[in-house]
């Protein structure tokens, strides 16, 4: 049975100060209401993962996430952290190909292939985000797109390293643009993904594999797309910040 996993990708937001409350209320929610069923996910900024570890750790289905890593173990790559430095404070996942990484910090392919494995080699499970933009989409072939970024980085992988990765489909098109995706469209995507697995590593492990959907999910909207057979969850961006609406989404299963 897939894993069902929420995560909160908090992005470059709150102070300490902040994260601590923030942190201690999903916490909180999360013991008192959400099924052990469900995993949920934080992903901090990387200067408080060592500290909210203390929140999780007494959780079974509460983890902290890293947003990022480098694709190098250690040298001079000045303000970058390692997978092995997040191994060392007890990080169990990372997020990798994030579009914002993409657009922002010209992330590649190929690039994200060798994150994920220095990640699976310091036993962090990559969250691996792929999307499409308005413009892809509106051409065509956004289906086949997607696809690709999941060729290009993960197809390398041996099947036994594969089924340690998570994805997280992210249709930038539908985050902020005012343009709403359909739980619909969300299924044909993740359907698709989920065959295109199975043509690479079969039918067994693509039908174990988690696909999170990324696009503005909300507690209002979780319900309907959790209900989809092709969507195991969600990464979360803007609700994951206020601990109420995030738990609610954790709740959605």
């Amino acid at each position: 049975m897939r894993k069902k996993i929420v995560a909160g990708n908090w992005k470059m937001n709150k102070t300490m100060e902040e994260a601590l409350i923030l942190a201690s209320e999903v916490a909180n929610m999360v013991k008192d209401e959400v099924s052990t069923d469900v995993t949920v996910v934080i992903a901090s900024p990387s200067l408080y993962l060592s500290t909210l570890q203390k929140y999780a750790e007494p959780i079974a289905n509460l983890s902290i996430a890293a947003q990022n890593c480098h694709q190098k173990a250690s040298g001079a790559f000045t303000g970058e952290i390692s997978a092995p430095m997040l191994k060392s404070i007890g990080v169990e996942y990372v997020i990798l190909g994030h579009s914002e990484r993409r657009q922002y910090f010209a992330e590649t392919n190929e690039q994200l292939a060798e994150k994920v494995n220095i990640a699976l080699e310091n036993g962090l499970t990559p969250i691996f985000c792929c999307g499409e933009s308005l413009e892809q989409r509106e051409a065509g072939g956004f289906l086949e797109f997607v696809a690709s970024q999941l060729t290009d980085s993960l197809f390398h992988l041996s099947a036994e390293d594969f089924a340690k990765v998570v994805i997280a489909y992210e249709p930038i098109w539908a985050i902020g643009t005012g343009v709403t995706a359909s739980s619909a469209q969300a299924q044909e995507m993740h359907a698709y993904l989920r065959g295109h697995l199975a043509t690479k590593y079969g039918q067994e492990i693509a039908d174990n594999a988690s696909i999170l959907y990324g696009g503005s999910c909300n507690e209002k909207n979780a319900p309907e797309l959790f209900a989809c057979a092709d969507i195991d969850g969600g990464l979360i961006g803007g609700a994951s910040l206020k601990s109420r609406e995030f738990t609610n989404i954790a709740k959605s299963y």
